[in-house]
């Protein structure tokens, strides 16, 4: 039988929270109750200075800290304090669809060594849509899967290392890259859910203007010092809670 740890990286997040953490909760029940598998969800708190902590621990989650601000080293952290023999990675302002570890079980269950859900973008200005459309038609084209639904055994994950903590810009991509290689040495291959979609927040593309995004949201910057806080700090802190 499966068991399941949901992470959660969460850096001032007590504005969203409230919004798409149940439906992370409204998943795993859903999953709990058709399967009979337990679950838990972990919510790494990456210095908040608001009441993140609070909010995760009221809502019904386990938290932990970490206090390294690197995405990476906040999944690992919450990887390394997981039970689960099934590893889920979300954000704090994702929506999941009810069926998220119903198909994700279903493909570990099947051979998947792991696997990632699409996401959805529903930015309200043209120019934002035309860019997420951009982003996913790449996603496709190349196999690759963004941070914000990812999933991989507990086991596959320990034998690629986890997430690269020095990467403070496309350490999805990249882990999900040694993840794919992973899968085909052990005939365990990675499963795209394409059927399902998660929902981010479109924090950024709303505050941010197209030219912004695209600037810091591109194949070519998306390369560029991906270990220098100083390259990034943008990224990590430009996008405020409304």
């Amino acid at each position: 039988m499966i068991t399941l740890s949901v992470v959660i990286p969460a850096h001032n997040e007590a504005a969203y929270l409230p919004r798409y953490l149940p439906t992370v909760f409204a998943a795993l029940d859903h999953w709990q109750a058709a399967t009979g598998g337990t679950g838990e969800v972990i919510v790494v708190d990456n210095t908040s200075t608001d009441t993140t902590a609070d909010l995760a621990t009221q809502l019904g989650a386990r938290v932990i800290t970490e206090t390294v601000r690197s995405i990476g080293a906040v999944r690992n952290t919450g990887a390394a304090a997981a039970a689960g023999s099934l590893l889920f990675f979300t954000d704090a302002d994702v929506a999941l669809p009810l069926d998220t570890f119903t198909a994700a079980t279903t493909a570990v269950d099947a051979g998947a060594v792991g696997g990632a859900i699409p996401p959805l973008y529903t930015p309200a200005r043209l120019g934002a849509r035309l860019l997420c459309a951009y982003w996913d038609h790449y996603r496709t084209r190349r196999d690759g899967a963004q941070g914000v639904a990812q999933f991989a055994t507990a086991d596959a994950f320990k034998a690629v290392g986890g997430y690269r903590p020095e990467l403070l810009m496309s350490e999805d991509v990249e882990f999900f890259a040694r993840l794919t290689a992973h899968g085909r040495q052990t005939n365990g291959p990675v499963a795209i859910l394409d059927d399902l979609r998660v929902r981010p927040s479109t924090r950024r593309y709303d505050q941010w203007s197209t030219a912004r995004m695209l600037w810091w949201q591109n194949p070519l910057t998306a390369r560029r010092r991906l270990a220098s806080p100083r390259m990034w700090r943008h990224w990590y802190e430009g996008s405020t809670v409304r």
